[in-house]
């Protein structure tokens, strides 16, 4: 993934399947959790009113997610999206994250990265 259009189009793809597995997870649960995807911006609503936020970041190559506990980047290493500093997985940290603002498991599928 060297150009900026193949990076936003990997982006796009990652984005769509986060809102799929949201949708999915939560059409049989009773949280009302809502979110919306604008321009590589995906915003979820969370029941406790907070929000996370995972944006791309086009000049680093970089996923970001923005929590209340804090910021993440993540970059494709190796077929996944990678957080720079731990290294964990970006599907891992968002069902991380969603659990403690839902309180509820949630697994998502592993995302498409730059070999899929």
């Amino acid at each position: 993934m060297t150009t900026e259009s193949q990076f936003i189009a990997l982006t796009d793809r990652v984005l769509r399947a986060i809102g799929t597995a949201l949708d999915d997870a939560f059409d049989h649960a009773d949280v009302e959790l809502d979110w919306s995807e604008n321009d590589g911006v995906l915003t979820i609503d969370c029941p406790d009113a907070s929000k996370l936020i995972v944006n791309r970041h086009v000049p680093n190559r970089e996923l970001w997610v923005a929590a209340k506990s804090g910021a993440f980047h993540f970059r494709a290493e190796g077929g996944a999206w990678r957080d720079t500093r731990s290294g964990e997985e970006l599907a891992v940290v968002l069902a991380r994250l969603l659990r403690s603002h839902t309180g509820i498991a949630f697994d998502l599928p592993a995302l498409p990265g730059p070999t899929d």
